[in-house]
């Protein structure tokens, strides 16, 4: 019954829908923020000022979806997680957050695949753009044999180019640009720089001076 009623939801004209989301789910939802035709149920959700989800795109099994002002998710992107406190995979991992947090003016572009098993955190002014990058918190610990998980972060005014890989653990620094197709497996510090290959490696210096690096608003027209 709560799967029909949820599938009825998404149909709704937003002003309509976005009230009933916030009375059935108690999501914090801000007047000026936007779901398109879009599964979007985690268990809490807060969008803040203009913040944006497009159409087809999917988010489940997320304890928190945080879309700070500003900020966008576009179209036909499939986000999903391992709620906490269900069943017995990850048991072992009693502070495992399976949230997304998007900071201010951030954007994640179209037809990506995000596991938020763990924390998946995207920074101010940052960008997961192209399409089909994948970012997966979990996989199977071999030594052990079992399902883990470790959250991923990129940093503020970042680029992330298409086709690219992030797993758990992993982090960009902020004022980085990780380059199309690369994978991204441990943590950087370094700043401003290009990150690229397989493993992602920093490859070149980046300047401060650049525009991308200081812009007030996300859009890049």
């Amino acid at each position: 019954m709560m799967r029909l009623l949820q599938l009825m939801l998404i149909f709704l004209p937003w002003f309509a829908r976005r009230r009933l989301l916030s009375w059935i789910f108690g999501y914090d939802l801000s007047a000026t923020s936007h779901i398109g035709w879009a599964w979007i149920y985690p268990r809490k959700l807060i969008l803040e000022d203009y913040a944006t989800i497009g159409h087809l795109t999917v988010c489940k099994g997320l304890d928190l979806l945080h879309v700070r002002h500003h900020a966008s998710i576009g179209r036909g992107n499939w986000i999903t997680g391992y709620p906490s406190g269900s069943g017995n995979h990850f048991s072992h991992q009693l502070d495992r957050q399976p949230e997304l947090i998007l900071g201010e003016h951030a954007a994640i572009t179209n037809r990506h695949l995000i596991d938020c098993t763990n924390r998946v955190e995207i920074g101010r002014f940052s960008t997961l753009a192209g399409f089909q990058s994948q970012i997966l918190t979990h996989s199977i610990d071999l030594k052990e044999s079992r399902q883990s998980s470790e959250p991923i972060l990129i940093g503020d005014y970042c680029f992330v180019g298409t086709k690219c890989v992030l797993l758990g653990g992993c982090a960009l620094p902020d004022y980085s640009v990780l380059g199309a197709k690369s994978l991204l497996n441990k943590c950087h510090a370094e700043t401003h720089r290009l990150y690229a290959g397989s493993p992602a490696l920093p490859v070149k210096e980046l300047p401060a001076t650049w525009r991308y690096f200081s812009r007030p608003s996300g859009f890049v027209a």
